[in-house]
This record gives structure tokens, C-alpha cells and sequence, in this order.
């Protein structure tokens, strides 16, 4: 129907259809997402395919009183809006109309007689938030259920507990200095002596997985079609970062009719809203305005977006994250292998600006050190998994059955993996890394670090509430886990201090337990807490051991100096329990992100080196039907790599009409002898926008295509000669100053110097494997699943600083033989 009124052209509805053969999506969100027609159209002749009309609020308000029978949220989960009522039969609009028939029998016993409109999408929503904001935002608040929230917590009762223990404890030093400096020391040995030996325990676990290598192909045979994934990403005061977000997530591979990214922002947060405005979203990209409410905190954000969400997995990303460009890719394939209980996927947090001064690299080895060894450790040993903020993904299902996040606590993320445990669903870590902005000045590290312990203090004593209701739905094991992890957490930075004067020892200073225990003892606790500390330095080597970390592992020391900070945090996190317990401390984002932009060619760090652009620039010009194209141009934007920072090389080709290239400082000559075929194309996620617009683009115009794979620019080099005038670039430059390819003619052999004018061709070499030699290699479709080992896996080699057997020296051995070619084996 849409072809036949001309909205839709028959190729666009050839390759419609066959991406819905391959993709879990509707034929209409798929010409909406690629732009093949217009919503207004598309749901007008949906309308007349299934005999309805087309709802018109304008003429006629939605009855809040049907949708309140209803129910608001239910409308948004089911595509449906109750609009109102015609003698004795009520209009029900649908966004999904196909659904409709499913849905009749329920909707008939609630209304009676019902008919359906049809609605778009766009449009039910705004009519909602018109009607129901406020009901959707007071639902948000309370959707977790009381006993498993932090809403039902007495505070003023935690408040009275706390305050005796603090009396109690500072009594009972007054008079009784010496024993209490005794029992306190020896509680906070004991607890760092069951924490390292988690940690110790995880990091065997995770060595053990990590030897064996994941294969890149799937041995799976049966067919599988790719879900919608919605990813909420939460935003709050982020005036620069907008921008660069869109960026960034545009880098996504998934295909855009199956990605639904809501940008979650405040009502009265107007700075975000207006830079969002700014911003050109592309279709697959949308704002979801939240009302004001209680509380303002993330998960109450969360908890309302949810429902306009419309994929089958849910994802999280903060405002700074730069995830790696095939990661949803990896999660709708995990999520396929994996069994239903596994409700909740955890991705690898990173940091791109982990060199930005000592700060940031200690905090880039703590996260090595917690996602990469300690994390999966503690999943494979069977322990809850606290959950991070970013990288999340949920199975729908899953995460509406248990109510979504806790609106009023402040680290919703390691409450809800407690919670995902209680209900008998686990979590599993995957490899892929998502890059963020380290939080790397003193005192926003401090306020963003008591949030966290706040947090914790907060889901402790919540989940504490029935110890024995706990104990039954985890199990003793994770139980243990549950105490170690959040009551052992608190306990070792508050008192790290006493902690610390066991330094006096290697130092030669007298210590205050001296005179008051045994010496034999003495030394006991003593060896205990420097053992703790050469197992936090051991994995902390370990953990920077990764060619992403080179060079880390010599500040791993220093973090002596780093976790005392993590003291003053948690006085200040404590303090805020009893003073302001739902109080979000906004941590800024945006100031150190710039070095993840690779086109922010003013902004690149210092240590970042920049490699020069590979270019074949148009410098011929036509229009028409004069145009004779003789060769296409390639460009690709630069790349830029650095110890500091791992930047996503996924850049599409741009193929621009031209007649010249240039060799070195030379420019050269296509001839009109010989013409160039345009490149072949194979199928390659992200090709499929641009191979509408080359379609859609007129003919008596220059077409641009977007390459992927397939990149096919041999031709005879014979027909290549120099050209006297000089080039000039897209930018107007010439000279020294154009964009031109870096490649030269290879230097003669026994040292004979090369001219830099000399013509290549008169040595009969083939110029274009030297021209496309330092272009990025492509990731074929069937590998976007494989694991980067090299980025994500601390235990995947030994480092070289360590010790290798000659086992190792021979698989090492064994692994760059089979590297090599077969000629050169």
C-alpha cells in the first residue's frame, strides 16, 4: 500500500523485508529507523489496512478516567490508550494494531464493547505525559516493594542505634584505652584478613577461566533473531557532554531499527533539555522528560522511563560512557546462550583518561583490579554481584518483575544485585569494555566515593532488617558473601586508621599494642596486615598487566596513599545517612572526556599520539550529466591510539568522485583510459543507512557511499601520471597544508636514497596495497561476538615482569608459529 501511493519505494521494501526476516522487529519500525517514510504516513495507511481511523486528540482529550481503569503504566507496556467513548462502545487507540485482537478479550471485560484507532507511537506517549505524568511519576517512586525498599527504613531508629555504638565505643576507650585500641585492632585484622582472602580466592577463580580462550565463532546452528535493546542513559546538569554522548553512541554497531537509546532527563533540569535540543538525534535516539517528584535521585529516573522503553533487554549507560562499538552485539548474544535465570549482564568499566594526573591512575587500578579479577571471581565462587552503575543489562521480564531500582537509594546498582539474588536470578560479567571519564580532582572524588558507602550503609541495614529472611533466600554462602562485601566494606575504611600504625613497624617506631599484648602476637597481627597488602599489590598488578594499562603497574604502590581517602569518605557518607539519607551527590561529568573524541582534534591529550589521516582528496569537479567519475576518493578520519586511551576505529569509509590521488607530496592523474568500477559491497552493520541515501540521493548529484567491507580500489597503476598544478583538499588548502596521503614510493635497496618527486609507477610498483596498508582492518559480522582478550582479560598472558616457566615459553612458541602465514612457517 505504501508503494502504490508512492511513500515507499520498491527497494526500500525489498530490503525492509529483508531485515525483518533476519531482526526480532515490526516492518514499520524498520522503514521508520532508516528513514524509508514519514510516521504520519506510515500509520495513516496502517489505519486503512486494518479499517480503524486515525486518533485525533486534538478533536477529542483522552478520558483519564479509562486510562486510570487501565492503568498508565499498563497503556505504555501494551501499546495502549482507552480515548473515549461512543455510545456504548469505547475507542481504544493501539500503536501496534496487530496486537490488537490479542488484546480484545481482556479490554472487553474491562470496557464492554470496544473498537481500536490507531495511534503512532510518538504521539500515545505525549498524550500520556500530558494526562498522567504525575501518577507515572509517583509510581516511579514506589514501584520496588515497601519491604525491599529503603523508603520503609526507620531512619530515626538507625539514627538512635548509631549514635548508642558511637557513645558506647567512645566510653568504653575513655575508660578503657588500651583494651578497646586492642578489640578494635584486632576486628579490623580479622575483617582484612577475610576480605583478602575473597579477593585471593577470586583471583585463582578468575585466572583459571581466563587461561582458556573463547572461541570467535559460534558453534551454535540454529537461528537466531537479534532483540530490541532499549538503553536508558540518565542526565542531570550535563550542559557540554550532550553533544559528544550522540557521538559516541552513534559508534553502536546494532542495528538501528532493534536500538532504542532515551536519553532520561529531569523536568526542571532545563540546561541538559536545551543542550539536547541543540543536538540532532538521530530517529533511533529520543528525550524522555521526567517530572518532578519526592525524591530526584537515578533509579527514580530509571523506574519511570522504563515503561516507555521498547525492547525486550534493557541497558544502562552513564552520560560519559564511550562503550566498544560491537558490545550490544555481545549482550544480545550472551543473553541468547545464556540460561532465563540469568537476568542481569555486567560489562567491564574503563577509563580514558586514566593518565590525567596520579588520581586517575590509581583509580584506573582500583577498577581494573575490582572488574577485571574480583568481579568475576566473586560470580564464579557463586557470591551476590554488586552491581556497577553503568553497562548494565537486564532481561525485561525480569527486572519489571522485581519492581525495577530503589528510588530512595543512592546505589540502586548494588541494592538491585542483592535483590536479583533474593528472587533467585544471577548475574554474569562478560567481556567488553565500556570507557568512562575518571573522577580525577580530591574533592569530587571524596563526595562521589561517600555516595557510594552511603549506598552501602543504606542496602546493608535495609536487607538487614530480617536477617533470617535474608539468610533463607540467599543461602549461607551468600549470606557470608552479603556481610563481607557490605558490613566488612564500611568496616575497613572506617577503621583504616588503626590500620595504619602498623606502618610504625618497617619504620622502626614504637607501636601503642607493644606494651599491651605479647610480642609474639604483636608480630602475628602485624604479618596478617602486611599480607593483606602484597595481596592487594599482587592484584593490582595483575589487573594492569593488560597492553591497556602498560606502564600502570608501577603506580600500583601508591595506593596506600589512595585508599585513606576512602576514610574520609565513609565519615562523610555516614554522616549523611543520619542527616540527609536520600540526598543524590551529583558527580560532574565532561571535564576530561574530550580525549575519547577523536574528531576533537583541539582536545587530544598530550600522551596520545596522533597518527596522520589517510586521504585520496577530490580535486577534479563535475556536475550533472557531464560527471565522469574516474575513481573514487577514500577518506578516513584520524586515528588516534595511546597508552592512555583505546579509541574505536570505526569510522565509516567515505567514497568521494575524483580524478586524482596523491603519492607522497606528488599529486597524480587518473586517466579517461582506464575507468574504475565503483567498490563491491557486502553486507556490514551500518551500511544499511547508507546505502538508503545513496539510493535516495539524485542523479545529477555526486553519491557518496559508506564502505565497510568489500574495498575494491585496484586499477592499473600505468594509467596514473603526475600532474604539475597542485591539489587541493575539501578544506580549500593546498600545499603543505592539504590533507594528503602520507604513503611514498619504498626506498631503494642498499641504502640508494629515493626522491621525494620520484614517479612510483616507473618502478612498476602497485601504489594501492601502500595506500589502503595503514587503513583499519575490518571486523567481520560472525566476530562481533569475540571477546578482546587483549583489553579485557588481566590474566590472559604472563606479564613480562613475572617469571615464565618453559611450558610457557613454549606455548608462547606455539601461538606465534600458528600467527604466521604458511609460506613463512
Amino acid at each position: 500500500m505504501l508503494v502504490d501511493i508512492g511513500a515507499l519505494t520498491a527497494q526500500d521494501l525489498v530490503r525492509a523485508t529483508a531485515m525483518r526476516q533476519r531482526h526480532d522487529a515490526r516492518i514499520g519500525d524498520i522503514l521508520l529507523a532508516h528513514g524509508m517514510v514519514n510516521e504520519t504516513t506510515l500509520y495513516a495507511i496502517l489505519a486503512k489496512q486494518y479499517g480503524a481511523e486515525v486518533a485525533n486528540f486534538d478533536a477529542h482529550a483522552a478520558d483519564v478516567r479509562l486510562i486510570d481503569a487501565l492503568g498508565a503504566d499498563e497503556c505504555l507496556r501494551k501499546g495502549l490508550l482507552p480515548w473515549r467513548r461512543v455510545g456504548s462502545t469505547v475507542l481504544i487507540a493501539s500503536c501496534r494494531p496487530e496486537q490488537f485482537e490479542d488484546m480484545r478479550p481482556r479490554l472487553t471485560a474491562l470496557f464492554g464493547p470496544v473498537r481500536m484507532a490507531v495511534i503512532s507511537e510518538t504521539t500515545m506517549h505525549e498524550a500520556l505525559m500530558q494526562s498522567r505524568q504525575r501518577k507515572l511519576a509517583k509510581a516511579a517512586e514506589t514501584r520496588v516493594a515497601a519491604h525491599e525498599s529503603c523508603r520503609e527504613l526507620d531512619i530515626a531508629r538507625l539514627t538512635r542505634v548509631m549514635s548508642a555504638i558511637g557513645f558506647v565505643v567512645i566510653a568504653a576507650t575513655v575508660a578503657f584505652p588500651h583494651a578497646m585500641f586492642l578489640a578494635l585492632v584486632c576486628w579490623a585484622i580479622l575483617v582484612l584478613v577475610i576480605t583478602s582472602i575473597l579477593k585471593l580466592a577470586a583471583a585463582f577463580a578468575q585466572a583459571r577461566v581466563s587461561q582458556k580462550r573463547q572461541s570467535t565463532f559460534s558453534t551454535t546452528r540454529r537461528t537466531q533473531k537479534l532483540p530490541t535493546v532499549s538503553v536508558m542513559v540518565p542526565l542531570f546538569h550535563e550542559r557540554e557532554i550532550a553533544g559528544r554522548l550522540v557521538k559516541r553512541l552513534s559508534k553502536l554497531t546494532y542495528p538501528r531499527e532493534l536500538l532504542d537509546i532515551c536519553l532520561v532527563v529531569e523536568e526542571d533540569d532545563t540546561i541538559t533539555q536545551d543542550a539536547v535540543a541543540r543536538t540532532d538525534l538521530p530517529r533511533w535516539m529520543r528525550m524522555i522528560v521526567v517530572p518532578r517528584g519526592g525524591v530526584k535521585t537515578k533509579p527514580r529516573a530509571l523506574n519511570f522511563a522504563l515503561d516507555f522503553c521498547r525492547g525486550t533487554l534493557i541497558g544502562i549507560y552513564d552520560a560519559e560512557d564511550a562503550p566498544e562499538p560491537d558490545q550490544i552485539h555481545k549482550v544480545a548474544h550472551h543473553f541468547a546462550q545464556a540460561p532465563p535465570d540469568v537476568a542481569c549482564v555486567q560489562g567491564i568499566l574503563d577509563f580514558y583518561n586514566a593518565r590525567t594526573n596520579w588520581l586517575a591512575r590509581c583509580f584506573t587500578v582500583e577498577y581494573a583490579s575490582w572488574f577485571r579479577i574480583i568481579l568475576p571471581g566473586y560470580e564464579r565462587l557463586g557470591l551476590v554481584v554488586p552491581l556497577g552503575g553503568t553497562t548494565l543489562f537486564f532481561r525485561r521480564e525480569a527486572i519489571e518483575k522485581l519492581g525495577g531500582w530503589d528510588a530512595h537509594n543512592v546505589t540502586e546498582d548494588a541494592d538491585l544485585g542483592i535483590r536479583l539474588a533474593r528472587h533467585g536470578y544471577r548475574t554474569e560479567l562478560i567481556r567488553t569494555v565500556t570507557d568512562e571519564e575518571a573522577n580525577c580532582r580530591l574533592w569530587p572524588w571524596i563526595k562521589q566515593r561517600s555516595r557510594w558507602l552511603k549506598g552501602y550503609a543504606m542496602t546493608w541495614a535495609m536487607h538487614m532488617r530480617n536477617p533470617r529472611k535474608l539468610l533463607a533466600d540467599l543461602g549461607w554462602w551468600k549470606f557470608f558473601g552479603v556481610q563481607v562485601l557490605f558490613f566488612g566494606a564500611l568496616s575497613n575504611f572506617l577503621l583504616a586508621p588503626l590500620l595504619w600504625s602498623f606502618w610504625s613497624m618497617p619504620l622502626g617506631l614504637h607501636h601503642p599494642l607493644q606494651d599491651v599484648v605479647p610480642n609474639g602476637t604483636f608480630l602475628a597481627l602485624g604479618a596478617l596486615f602486611l599480607m593483606s597488602e602484597v595481596i592487594t599489590v599482587a592484584i593490582g598488578m595483575l589487573a594492569t598487566s593488560t597492553p591497556k594499562h602498560k606502564g600502570l603497574w608501577k603506580w600500583v604502590p601508591t595506593l596506600h596513599f589512595y585508599y585513606p581517602l576512602g576514610t574520609l569518605a565513609a565519615i562523610k557518607g555516614l554522616w549523611e545517612v543520619v542527616t540527609r539519607p536520600y540526598y543524590w551527590d551529583k558527580t560532574a561529568h565532561g571535564l576530561h572526556d574530550l580525549i575519547a573524541d577523536p574528531d576533537h582534534q583541539d582536545n587530544v591529550s598530550p600522551q596520545v599520539e596522533q597518527k596522520p589521516k589517510i586521504s585520496v582528496q577530490d580535486a577534479g569537479s563535475a556536475t550533472g550529466d557531464q560527471l565522469n567519475v574516474d575513481a573514487f576518493a577514500v577518506t578516513q578520519s584520524a586515528q588516534t591510539h595511546s597508552d592512555a586511551t583505546v579509541l574505536h576505529s570505526t569510522a565509516p569509509l567515505v567514497l568521494k568522485p575524483c580524478n586524482r590521488v596523491a603519492i607522497g607530496d606528488v599529486p597524480y592523474k587518473l586517466t579517461q583510459a582506464n575507468r574504475v568500477d565503483p567498490p563491491t559491497f557486502k553486507h556490514a552493520s551500518g551500511f544499511r543507512e547508507a546505502r538508503a541515501d545513496f539510493d535516495n540521493m539524485p542523479a545529477a548529484t555526486p553519491r557518496q557511499r559508506r564502505l565497510t567491507f568489500g574495498l575494491n580500489l585496484a586499477y592499473d597503476v600505468k594509467d596514473i601520471v603526475p600532474v604539475s598544478e597542485p591539489v587541493q583538499n575539501d578544506a580549500g588548502f593546498t600545499g603543505a597544508n592539504s590533507d594528503l596521503s602520507p604513503v611514498r614510493p619504498a626506498p631503494k635497496r642498499h641504502g640508494s636514497d629515493t626522491s621525494a618527486h620520484e614517479n612510483p609507477i616507473a618502478t612498476g610498483q602497485n601504489i594501492m596495497p601502500k595506500l589502503l596498508q595503514n587503513l583499519p582492518r575490518p571486523v567481520a559480522d560472525n566476530a562481533q561476538m569475540a571477546p578482546d582478550m587483549a583489553h579485557t582479560a588481566a590474566f590472559s598472558d604472563t606479564p613480562e615482569w613475572l617469571p615464565v616457566s618453559p611450558r610457557q615459553k613454549l606455548r608462547r612458541l606455539k601461538r606465534a608459529i600458528n600467527g604466521l602465514s604458511p609460506k613463512r612457517k
